[in-house]
């Protein structure tokens, strides 16, 4: 019998994968000890049931041929600590120990099977099904056979009483099994959950720290540049510049420890920044003039949005804003909010040299972009102007229960 029928699973990579607790598939049942532990319990089991009658049979001087079936038939016991990493072969091997006893010695109980009772229990439960099913039908053969031929009627029943009893022992080890494979299925299924939400939280932190960082350090990087440039001519604007740079950097730093600090706490009742949302629009409009970006803001919405919505809204327009002063030309944006049968419409528009022929090129801002905007239902779309200039148009249904 292969090994791969000593415990299979539902959807399990292979024997030598590793499972969700970081063991082999197939050692599944070898390496903990609360399973030695069944181990050793079925063999003192056995023992303990089977000692009376062995002692019964020496002190009643049994003939030699019984008292030696006993005791096999007691020794037998050990084989079930093969048991699990050979299930099938434990099976044959203790039916075949225990298989004089239950002829030879016809008075009391049939209390040799009891370690062959274990063996097919826990058979079934690995999957050796094969194993435990031809060893009981060979059995009722060989019974029926040696009664026949024998006339020992009395054993040939206690044989078939023996085997019945196994047959249904078969169901408590497809019980076990089904029990167990419910179990790892439930512990699969919480692993995938688990990753599902680890991976989830890693795209919301890389978000965060992209949207906190890109608009900063896309800002810095053109101001220094600017400074650089102006240093010698005019030092008054570079001087500005560097101004600008320390209050960027600052608000920057101070929103990565608002990030940072939510990360390890948990809690962010008091943010180092205020929250983003439409209500920093004109402070956001204002630091891109300091870049040369002259932005008007059109528009309002018909009612305040919902805290994830308004959070959205403005990381997307940050993004497109900072798109502009990092891939444009442009020297004017508009940002126009408006609100249409329920649907909130905000739109990003620049005055770039870009037009239809050009490719719009979707990078992780614009990746960061749409996945912001489907968390609360909406779509984001980007196209060029007739004008010249890209314009990007957001979409979010009006909805109380959009995700934060």
């Amino acid at each position: 019998m292969p090994n791969s029928e000593r415990w299979s699973h539902p959807g399990a990579p292979g024997l030598g994968a590793a499972g969700p607790s970081g063991r082999p598939w197939g050692r599944w049942f070898e390496e903990p000890r609360p399973r030695r532990r069944v181990r050793w319990f079925s063999v003192v089991f056995s023992q303990i049931v089977q000692l009376p009658v062995l002692v019964w049979l020496i002190a009643s001087g049994a003939e030699s041929g019984q008292l030696a079936a006993s005791v096999i038939a007691f020794a037998a016991s050990y084989l079930l600590l093969l048991a699990p990493r050979h299930p099938g072969p434990t099976v044959i091997a203790i039916a075949v120990a225990i298989a004089p006893a239950l002829v030879v010695i016809p008075a009391g109980p049939p209390v040799a099977a009891v370690p062959l009772a274990f063996a097919v229990v826990q058979a079934t439960a690995r999957g050796a099904r094969v194993w435990v099913w031809s060893t009981i039908g060979v059995g009722v053969v060989a019974a029926l056979v040696y009664g026949a031929v024998s006339a020992a009627w009395p054993s040939l029943v206690r044989s078939l009483i023996v085997l019945l009893v196994l047959s249904i022992l078969v169901g408590a080890g497809e019980a076990v099994r089904s029990r167990v494979e419910r179990y790892e299925a439930f512990r699969e299924k919480q692993l995938r959950t688990r990753q599902s939400e680890a991976e989830l939280e890693r795209l919301r932190i890389a978000r965060e720290l992209h949207d906190v960082l890109a608009h900063s350090l896309s800002s810095i990087n053109v101001q220094a540049g600017m400074g650089l440039h102006l240093m010698e001519t005019q030092p008054e604007r570079a001087a500005e510049a560097l101004a600008n740079i320390k209050e960027t950097s600052r608000t920057a730093l101070d929103e990565v420890r608002g990030v940072l600090g939510f990360l390890r706490s948990g809690d962010d009742d008091a943010p180092l920044v205020p929250e983003p949302g439409l209500a920093r629009l004109p402070a956001l409009a204002a630091s891109l003039e300091a870049l040369g970006v002259m932005v008007t803001l059109k528009g309002e919405l018909s009612a305040e949005p919902p805290p994830a919505t308004d959070r959205t809204i403005y990381r997307i327009v940050q993004e497109a804003l900072t798109n502009v002063t990092r891939h444009s030309e442009a020297r004017t944006a508009v940002v126009e909010l408006s609100t249409i049968d329920g649907v909130d419409i905000v739109s990003i528009s620049d005055s770039g040299t870009g037009h239809g022929t050009d490719p719009i090129e979707e990078g992780r801002g614009f990746l960061g972009m749409r996945e912001r905007a489907t968390l609360v239902g909406g779509t984001v779309n980007a196209d060029w102007q007739a004008a010249g200039g890209l314009r990007v148009e957001v979409r979010i249904p009006r909805s109380e229960e959009a995700l934060p």
